[in-house]
């Protein structure tokens, strides 16, 4: 009996569990720049392309 309630329980739960932490991924988007800049990642800003 204790086993079933167990059982029923964590199949209850996990869809949630799952969804939650899916949640925190769906927020991370590809960041773009106009024609000349790139991402910076440290500063999560567009820097100029700079050539040598």
């Amino acid at each position: 009996m204790l086993k079933t309630t167990l059982a029923a329980l964590i199949l209850t739960l996990a869809p949630g569990l799952a969804f939650a932490a899916g949640c925190s991924m769906a927020k991370t988007t590809a960041m773009s720049c106009a024609d000349g800049a790139m991402p910076d990642a440290e500063t999560g800003t567009c820097v100029p392309v700079t050539t040598s």
